[in-house]
């Protein structure tokens, strides 16, 4: 089901509003048992970002895209439950592959729950695949996301779309 919602570059006022939106997509963990997710980014940190995508006015859903390896990297893609199951996710990920292409970079990579089905899964059906080949950058990540804890509430995998020209 098609959203309608723009995919636009997130602005300042826009960037204040992303912690909301992460608390309250990351409320949708809890009944798995993750209530211990690290705390939401800032605004400023996010504005450190190479690039973040936003949906809706007010923000209904984000991407938080970074440069790694010559590839761009999904750091962080949240849509808050009360936008949930509109495409918001579908469109954020189309605009992120976009923004690849337009860079030239050659795939989309990302770091996930294997086992939850908005993580993994949903991935999956967008064309993402597991990969074990992980690239310096895309293993340092991974490497903090062991010492953050991330692993003690189920397997994590690294996926990977290439970008088509």
């Amino acid at each position: 089901m098609s959203t309608g919602a723009q995919v636009r570059d997130a602005d300042d006022a826009d960037l204040a509003q992303l912690a909301a939106v992460e608390s309250a997509a990351d409320e949708l963990f809890a009944p798995l048992g993750l209530t211990d997710l690290p705390p939401p980014a800032t605004a400023e940190a996010r504005a450190r970002a190479w690039r973040v995508l936003v949906a809706g006015r007010p923000v209904a859903g984000f991407a938080v895209l970074e440069l790694m390896d010559g590839a761009v990297h999904l750091e962080q893609l949240s849509v808050h439950p009360a936008h949930g199951r509109r495409g918001i996710g579908t469109a954020l990920l189309a605009a992120t592959l976009d923004t690849a292409r337009r860079h030239e970079a050659d795939r989309v990579t990302l770091l996930t729950y294997a086992d939850v089905p908005w993580n993994a899964p949903f991935y999956a059906r967008q064309g993402w695949v597991v990969t074990s080949e992980l690239t310096p950058g895309l293993g340092a990540l991974r490497r903090r996301e062991v010492e953050l804890g991330l692993d003690r509430h189920g397997p994590r995998v690294a996926m990977v779309r290439p970008v088509t020209r």
